[in-house]
């Protein structure tokens, strides 16, 4: 649990380097390559979030092992516990309602665009026509997306404006963006609390228009004036649900025509605008890999910014011919755990009574939950010394 709010925190902070980086060179990338390369530039934010999410090699810190003692008695009960999680389940639970009402919110306003299409009735031109005009026409649907067409689609453009609109949506569903916003939607409930999202999502659906009607006009150069006429007669005034993808889009009408005017120009070749996006994605999601820190013992130790931790460390059972014999004694177990917090080796340094307590406290360290070391904030690979005393009721600590 604790693993999965840290990495949320550090996705957010990656999240908000990826976000200003492309604001900040959205200007620069639409004056060498369009609409389009500016919209290929938002692959960065995936790539960042899987980067984060390779791991790197792991050493074992074993230079300077703390320790965690134990004293176990005959009977004792498995009431020893490590530390309390109280905090990071309050704050799971939370992120994790944020993202439940988001989502829920979201899935509700798709739901109530398409009931509000109303019966749809399939057309010649192979899109479907609906009874109801929620906010038509658009590509609707994630699994089997359709192009929807309003009511009076019929009455409200000509033939030649039908024939922009749908391959418009054409190319909507050809370049798989009713895919990008359904990835859009699920990063909009994990990162709710993001301040930077909300405008990182409307950014990124006015470049996927933007670029989509570079598409739509690349092949057809000389119809850019009756394109922008088309969509200044068809001004949308209902909200969108989120994983639709609109023809109508007021809110970017202006920046649309403004961009079929500058297509005149030439813009950077398409093999060159590919390279220079993939290296602004690869080179960013190598520098947030990186990030993740990889471990290096110092002949000192390193410093730690927290051990090891047990949040559940039942004692070991105390053997029956030790009790009968009155046997005492105490087991140093080194224990190595690696970043995610599963146990990777457990050995036995020392024993004052070898081969009597060495079994179960192996045993016992192998059902212990633990929680990784950290280092510069990063959870890293490290062991810890655990000095398991076996005492009877009368009997002095053995050191």
């Amino acid at each position: 649990m604790t693993e999965l709010l840290d990495g949320l925190w550090q996705a957010s902070l990656w999240l908000a380097v990826g976000v200003v980086l492309l604001a900040v060179m959205r200007p620069l990338l639409v004056r060498m390559g369009g609409a389009g390369l500016a919209y290929r530039s938002w692959w960065l934010l995936p790539m960042l979030l899987v980067a984060l999410m390779l791991p790197l090699p792991q050493v074992a810190l074993l230079q300077q092992v703390p320790t965690l003692p134990l004293k176990v008695m005959p009977g004792a009960l498995d009431s020893v516990a490590g530390h309390s999680l109280s905090w990071a389940g309050l704050l799971f639970a939370l992120w994790a309602l944020g993202a439940g009402i988001c989502l829920l919110r979201d899935l509700r306003a798709q739901r109530r665009f398409e009931r509000r299409m109303g019966q749809l009735t399939p057309r010649t031109d192979g899109s479907w026509q609906a009874s109801g005009d929620p906010g038509l026409p658009a590509l609707v649907g994630l699994w089997c997306p359709r192009i929807v067409v309003g009511p009076e689609f019929d009455q409200q453009f000509s033939a030649q404006e039908q024939g922009l609109i749908l391959q418009h949506e054409r190319n909507h569903r050809r370049n798989g963006d009713h895919w990008a916003n359904g990835a859009l939607l699920l990063m909009r409930a994990a990162f709710w609390f993001h301040p930077l999202v909300p405008w990182a999502a409307r950014r990124f659906l006015r470049d996927q228009e933007l670029a989509c009607d570079a598409r739509t006009m690349a092949p057809q150069p000389a119809l850019r004036g009756l394109y922008a006429s088309t969509l200044l007669k068809a001004q949308l005034v209902h909200p969108v649900a989120p994983s639709v993808c609109p023809w109508r889009s007021q809110p970017v009408l202006k920046e649309r025509i403004a961009m079929l005017k500058q297509s005149k120009r030439k813009a950077l070749p398409w093999v060159s605008g590919q390279v220079l996006v993939v290296g602004l994605c690869v080179g960013m999601g190598a520098v947030a890999w990186a990030s993740q820190g990889a471990v290096e013992a110092g002949p000192a130790g390193p410093v730690m910014d927290r051990e090891i931790q047990v949040d559940k460390m039942p004692p070991p059972s105390y053997p029956k011919s030790a009790i009968e014999q009155r046997q005492v004694g105490v087991v140093n177990l080194r224990v190595e755990v690696d970043a995610k917090g599963h146990l990777t080796d457990v050995q036995v340094l020392s024993a004052t009574n070898p081969g009597v307590f060495d079994a179960v406290s192996i045993a016992a360290a192998r059902s212990w939950t633990y929680r990784p070391a950290m280092k510069n904030g990063k959870p890293v690979a490290a062991a810890v010394k655990i000095p398991i005393t076996f005492a009877m009721d009368n009997t002095e600590d053995t050191q």
